[in-house]
């Protein structure tokens, strides 16, 4: 049978995507790629999220009493400190009469819960324990029997910084900075 184009039907057939050979391994480099491509984007922006919501997760002290915040991307000034040796995380509070420490953490940073008591936090009354921080340290200061409060409610690990040693510094905001110094005479 001859086809109107005048080639013959039987060897006018079109080749067969699915005989390529190499098929599979095409599609197999297509997939890694994509792998790459979004393994790149996860990396690029979550170094863009930590850096916007902890801009001072790797903050340098330098020589003097001054210590400069960025704010977070959340409007709140975190930054990390140390509570009897031990690695916290620590949120600036000013409504917070106390240093606020969540309950499940006392353990680990040697605090021992005191006396019960009412707390009054953002989330309603909270009954809490009395505690006294033997070494509160963030940048260039450290305070010593610092008294806070065990909080049951506080799922997290962030430490609220409160006005038990904000009390003890001088604090000034100038947009998305913070900067602190200690007392003049203090």
């Amino acid at each position: 049978m001859v086809h109107p184009s005048g080639l013959n039907a039987v060897n006018s057939r079109a080749p067969d995507p699915t005989d390529n050979p190499h098929r599979s391994l095409g599609r197999g480099m297509a997939f890694v790629a994509s792998l790459l491509v979004l393994g790149m984007f996860y990396l690029y922006f979550e170094n863009s999220l930590q850096a916007r919501n902890h801009p001072n997760r790797d903050l340098q002290i330098a020589p003097g009493a001054e210590w400069v915040l960025k704010r977070s991307g959340d409007g709140h000034y975190v930054f990390p400190g140390m509570i009897n040796g031990r690695p916290v995380s620590f949120l600036l509070d000013t409504g917070a009469t106390l240093v606020s420490v969540p309950a499940h953490r006392a353990d680990e940073l040697g605090l021992k819960a005191g006396a019960y008591q009412q707390s009054i936090t953002a989330n309603g009354t909270v009954v809490t324990r009395t505690t006294r921080i033997d070494a509160l340290a963030f940048g260039p200061f450290v305070l010593r029997n610092v008294p806070a409060s065990l909080n049951p409610g506080m799922a997290g690990n962030q430490v609220l910084l409160g006005m038990s040693v904000l009390k003890h510094l001088e604090f000034t905001q100038r947009g998305d900075t913070l900067v602190l110094r200690p007392l003049a005479g203090g």
